[in-house]
Formats: structure tokens, sequence, C-alpha cells
């Protein structure tokens, strides 16, 4: 495919890139993306080329499959950014996130020898001076990194994860070309408005640079440690963080057996049941009581180790919420209890942010249609996946957007059960939630704590009080020297701006075409000289001049439609 690159406002980098995507988006059927949203334009790309015909075993496929064949065929970055759009049904249509949790990230390993390289660039030090045993043969390959098997010189067992070359240089030139390309679709494409593109890249761009240093994974093993380290029923890899850098970490190599692989449980005389019931209760205190949470539970990330124990995999993503957001959720919770969709409504707007106007009448009738729809039940009788999925539909269309560590949250409680239920199928998270609930109200409405919040409350008013006299006077002595000024600022009057300068512009043109006429005729009427065949040429030249500039507006006017 033949293409040329037009000149924009600031230099174009990564031109092979951005040809290289557009390719895979034309191969697999989004011309009209590429067309509405300008980029057609931009690269001087023929139509011919970009509506060529679809292969037919391609364009007989949904148009949420194709995204995803996308996100495959365009490399690491986009396949962490389809996983990243996969957990967030607030922000892209519950369809394409269902799809999307479909990316499979499995690339071909790069060379142990260059992964060795790297770490002892990274640690500065020889293999021989960190290992006693280094297997070149990595035991399992990502998008970012891949993990070897080694044997530490004091004898430990240990797994090293080894960020692959040149990732990051990669990773940044696609994030801006991603900017980019949102800044665009945003811009041409009314309907994409809604999605948030540019908030969700930005997301992701903050969350890849955390999973591209190693150490940010390294502290929330050891804060992880910090909390579980003690707790019988689970446990936590130890982390190196003297043989760890940006690039490298080290941690203890665990053996044990897959949650999925239920077969082998099985057999070997686990308690399924018991797993169950664990995995949950860990996860649900690490959310309710410490408010630090693992947030990507699923089948591979977790282990079962002897005497039913839980060992937790992967701690690059670790949900957070603050104790104000813990309050928050918990009396929404209660709110569900109590079936009252006006104060779980008004908490639900304290949490999040709107992107437009919100309907208070819709939202609550939304919020009262799935109380009836699941709280009128026994708890153990409630589809968790639907009612998680039923609250998630409500944002978008209340215009709001959810926090990303709450959407963590619900996705969390999702993998739960799906984990429960593979164990056993009578298993309900539900009814594993209430209690943690109710204990977590109760800590609120303790004497003990409704007085520390009375005292903080009196300090704060307090300090208020102290400080306003300071603050009045000093907002009094600016108005004074004249130093307050007040700003306004209009949006969506650009368009109207813009026709009323073009109007003044015309009128003005025509004020002075007409002194030209006018001028003309006087200058002809009194026989100035010089004259041509007894014709005044100064008169002459301003009939031609008003005459062309009158054409040429009646021109301007008729392009651009308005007579």
């Amino acid at each position: 495919m033949q293409v040329g690159i037009t000149k924009f406002r600031k230099p174009f980098r990564h031109a092979n890139r951005y040809l290289e995507i557009l390719k895979v988006l034309i191969k697999y059927g989004f011309a009209d993306i590429i067309s509405r949203s300008g980029l057609e334009k931009a690269f001087k790309l023929s139509r011919k080329v970009v509506f060529r015909k679809t292969d037919p075993t391609i364009s007989s496929l949904s148009r949420w499959v194709r995204v995803r064949m996308v996100f495959e065929e365009l490399g690491p970055t986009f396949i962490k950014f389809g996983q990243l759009l996969s957990i967030r049904g607030d922000l892209i249509p519950l369809e394409l996130a269902e799809e999307l949790e479909r990316l499979q990230d499995d690339v071909p390993p790069f060379p142990g020898e260059d992964a060795l390289e790297l770490v002892e660039k990274e640690l500065k030090q020889t293999r021989d001076d960190l290992f006693a045993e280094f297997t070149m043969k990595p035991s399992a390959a990502g998008s970012l990194a891949q993990v070897h098997r080694a044997v530490l010189r004091s004898g430990e067992d240990v797994a090293v994860k080894i960020q692959r070359p040149d990732i990051q240089k990669q990773i940044r030139t696609d994030l801006e070309i991603l900017q980019y390309l949102a800044s665009m679709a945003t811009r041409h494409i009314p309907e994409l408005k809604t999605y948030s593109l540019q908030k969700i890249v930005d997301e992701f761009s903050r969350t890849i640079e955390r999973e591209l240093n190693f150490l940010y994974e390294a502290s929330n093993m050891e804060t992880f440690n910090t909390y579980y380290a003690d707790e019988e029923e689970i446990h936590v890899p130890v982390c190196y963080r003297d043989l760890s850098s940006r690039k490298v970490l080290t941690m203890e190599h665990v053996e044990g057996i897959k949650v999925s692989n239920i077969g082998r449980l099985t057999d070997e005389g686990y308690d399924l049941s018991l797993i169950a019931q664990r995995g949950v209760d860990v996860v649900l205190r690490q959310i309710f009581e410490v408010g630090f949470f693992h947030a990507d539970p699923h089948p591979g990330n977790l282990l079962v180790l002897e005497d039913n124990r839980l060992c937790f995999l992967d701690y690059g993503m670790m949900g957070k919420l603050s104790p104000s957001t813990k309050r928050i959720i918990t009396s929404m919770l209660m709110g569900a209890v109590l079936k009252d969709s006006e104060f779980i409504m008004r908490n639900l707007l304290r949490l999040c942010d709107a992107q437009g106007e919100v309907n208070h009448r819709d939202l609550e009738s939304s919020i009262a249609d799935i109380i009836d729809q699941f709280f009128f039940t026994s708890l153990d009788r409630i589809d968790v996946a639907s009612l998680i999925a039923s609250i998630v539909n409500i944002f978008p269309r209340n215009h709001l957007i959810m926090p990303a560590d709450m959407y963590l949250l619900a996705r969390t409680i999702t993998l739960l059960q799906a984990n429960g239920e593979r164990l056993d199928p009578q298993f309900n998270v539900a009814q594993y939630i209430k209690p943690h609930v109710m204990k977590l109200y109760r800590s609120r409405i303790k004497v003990s704590q409704l007085s520390k919040d009375f005292v903080v409350t009196i300090e704060e008013f307090a300090e208020l009080m102290r400080i306003m006299p300071f603050e009045v006077r000093d907002i009094l002595d600016k108005i004074k020297r004249g130093k307050i000024h007040i700003q306004f600022e209009h949006t969506g009057l650009d368009p109207l701006k813009h026709s009323f300068e073009r109007t003044y512009n015309r009128i003005s043109f025509s004020l002075i075409v007409a002194a030209l006429l006018i001028g003309s005729s006087l200058i002809i009427s009194s026989g100035t000289q010089p004259l041509v065949y007894g014709i005044p040429i100064i008169g002459v030249v301003g009939f031609l001049a008003a005459g062309f500039f009158g054409f040429w507006l009646l021109f301007s006017i008729l392009r651009h439609g308005k007579l």
C-alpha cells in the first residue's frame, strides 16, 4: 500500500508505525473509522486503498471480534490496552469488554542469553555472583516480560521476571500514537465522545508505566506481606528487593496447583469448598478491612498449596480504597440492605465524576430497578455476575465515570464468584459480603469511633473559626486595592463568534467596494487627467478593482453555500 504523509502542525514522528496500524485497520474492515476520523486525508490515502474489499472470512466476523483481532495483531501495547479496556465496562460497550477478555497475551520468548545479559546489567553483578543455577529456557513468557527459574547462591529457589529488551521504547511510541488517534477520533466522530477515549488512554498510560517499573510490583508484594505474613490460610511469596530493579523482579518460586485444575485438586484430596471459602474471605478482608486488595484473582494467579492454603501471584494490579471511599461504599451497601434508592444515589454522586448533566430522577429509578430485581430475594439466590453487570451499566447511561479502583473492586468480586462456582457449584459470594459490611458498619457507629469523628470535626471547625477573620480581612484588602479580578469563561460560543467575524468582514469588504464604485464615478464625472479616449484612467482602474473585488466576494459567499 503506497501512501504519502502530509505535514502536520508539529513534526510527525513514527510514520512507519502509523502506516502499520492503518494497514491493520484496513485489513480488518475499519475503513469507515479511518475516513471519518480524518486519517484518510492526513495520510493522503486513496479511497480505493482505504475502501478495498475486506477478506470475506474477516468481514463475516462481528465488529467486536474484529476489534480484538486488531489489538492482537498490533502487539504488546495494544494487547495490554485491550486488557485494560476489558475491565472497564463502564467506559466501553459491555459486548466489547467481554470480547477483549479473550485477548491472548501469548508471544514467543526472547533468547535466554539476552535475558541473562539484562539481569547482569540491571543488578550490576555476574551470573556466578548472583545464581548457583539459572535456567536459560523461560518457564513463562508474556508481552512485557518472561520468567526464568533460578537458584540463589544461598540456596533459595526463585523466579526471575525479566522485562523484554526495548519494550519501553516500543510502548512509549505506541502510547504517543494512541494519544493522537484518540484525539482525532474524538474530534471527528461525535458518537465516540461519550466513551471518553482521551481519559481511557491517559489511564492506560499511567497503568502501563507502573507495569514497566517492576519496583512497583515489588512494593505491592512487600505491602501485601506486611498485612498477611502471619495469616495461616494464605502464603505471600518473598520478594528479594536487593535482587530487583525497574526491569528485573526476583521473588520466591512457589510450587502449587492452579485453582482451575479441579481434577488434580480432587484427586489429591483437597477440600474444594474450604478453598472457595478461604479465597473469598481473604479477598473480602483485603477490601473491607485493609482497603488494599489483589485486583486480578483469576485462576492463573491463584495457587493452592498444602493444607488448603492459598498463594496469590502477580502483584502488578492492586486496588486501593481510601478510608472515605470505604465509608461511601459501606453506606451504599447499607442503603441496598435498607432498599433506600435515594440514599444510594446521594452516596454514588459523592463517589463519581460526571461528564455531563445527571438526571437525578432517572438515576434513582435505575437504582430502584436493581434493588427490586436483586434485593427482594435471599442472598444465596442472588446472581452476582448479573448484579454487577447491571450496576456497571448505570454509569454510562447517567453520564457518570466510575473510579478505576471501584471498577477493579467490582471485577474482583465477579472473579471471586467465578472461582468459587468452579470449586463449589453452590457457592455464592453475596452470603460472605454481608458479614463484612455489617462489621464495617458497626465499627463506624461505635461510641469510640463517633467520639473520634466528633473530636476531628470540632478541631477542624475551631481551626476554621480561627483563620476566618484573617481570610476575610485579606479578601477585603485585595478588593480595596483592586487585586481581585473576576474572569468569565464561555464555552460553545466559538462557532457564533466566527460567524459574526465573517459577517463583519464581508460588510467591511462590501463598503470598500461601494466606496470604490462611488469614488470612481465621481472621478469619471470630473474628467480628471490623464485621459484615455476622453475617460479618466484613475476612474477606470477604480471600476475594474471594484468589479474584481465584488465578483470575488460573491464567489466566496456562494462557495460557502450562503448567499
